[in-house]
């Protein structure tokens, strides 16, 4: 938005803040103005001289006739004066629908500051820059301030246009190489996404491949398990068998030894029995008895 109103500065005299060009634009503004003040203050001093060339005529009036006058020029001033402040209205409607029909082929959107148009200082100053444009010895207008109409689309505002088509072109180059980054990165992430989606497949494929193998080995050592299972269930049976088989035996020998071993010593007793019983070893025994009575002797006759 830009804010339309008369920004003055205070330490530039007879100067509005604006631009040469809008400058000229409020001078012939003003010099309007003037033309349709001098305009209506010429209605007024007509209004009252018609007063005075038809109704004073004579050298005395009573007090009702004085107001009558008065309330006749009232009534043809005041429809003079309202007349004008209307046609002062729209004519500065008018200006501003000039201004606000150019501002918005440029698509711009005015506002204004009514809060400003009572600014006592602003109007001063107003006065004081009316005072010294209009009342200068000798100033003739130049020929920008006598024309009237706005500038055409063609001709005015050229530098707007041009810095608002080189910024769109700046923005347009931008969006071009912004762009064609874009393009560059997606052109590379789709590479990267063909590179691994065959990486993929690829490792799908190997891992379909491998688990096909791994299925077989699984199957196949399932199998030796199995087998192996059985063949150890096998042994141990047969080796439960042959414990017990060899426990029973081992029992069975054992009774057997015992039998024999008590046979053994039956028979050796038997045999001692009958070898006490022989002549032989009745004579070994008397033999043995009389040699041991000899030592005995000895040993008596040695120690005395």
């Amino acid at each position: 938005k830009i804010y339309l109103s008369l920004c003055l500065y205070p330490n530039l005299q007879a100067e509005l803040g604006l631009n040469e060009h809008h400058q000229n634009e409020a001078i012939n503004y003003m010099r309007f103005a003037r033309f349709k003040r001098g305009l209506c203050l010429k209605t007024v001093d007509s209004c009252f001289q018609d007063l005075k060339d038809s109704r004073l005529v004579e050298e005395t009036f009573t007090v009702d006739e004085v107001i009558d006058m008065l309330d006749g020029l009232q009534t043809v001033v005041h429809s003079e004066v309202e007349s004008e402040l209307i046609n002062t209205t729209y004519t500065n409607v008018l200006l501003l629908r000039q201004l606000f029909s150019q501002a918005e082929r440029w698509y711009l959107k005015l506002q204004t500051d009514v809060s400003e148009l009572e600014n006592r200082e602003l109007l001063e100053q107003v006065a004081e820059f009316e005072k010294s444009e209009f009342t200068s010895s000798n100033k003739k207008p130049s020929a920008d301030l006598i024309k009237p109409k706005l500038a055409p689309l063609n001709e005015g505002g050229s530098e707007l246009l041009n810095k608002t088509v080189a910024f769109l072109q700046e923005e347009n180059e931008k969006l071009k190489t912004r762009l064609k980054t874009i393009e560059t990165q997606a052109t590379a992430a789709l590479d990267e996404k063909s590179k691994l989606e065959k990486s993929l497949k690829d490792l799908q494929m190997i891992q379909g491949d491998q688990k096909t193998n791994a299925n077989q080995d699984i199957t196949e050592l399932e199998n030796k398990v199995a087998a192996l299972k059985c063949q150890f269930e096998k042994t141990l049976n047969d080796s439960t068998a042959n414990q017990k088989f060899l426990e029973e035996n081992l029992v069975t020998t054992k009774h057997d030894l015992l039998k024999v071993q008590d046979q053994l010593s039956t028979a050796e007793k038997e045999l001692e029995k009958k070898f006490q019983q022989t002549a032989a070893y009745r004579n070994m025994k008397e033999i043995l008895t009389k040699k041991n009575e000899q030592i005995k002797d000895l040993r008596k006759k040695l120690s005395k």
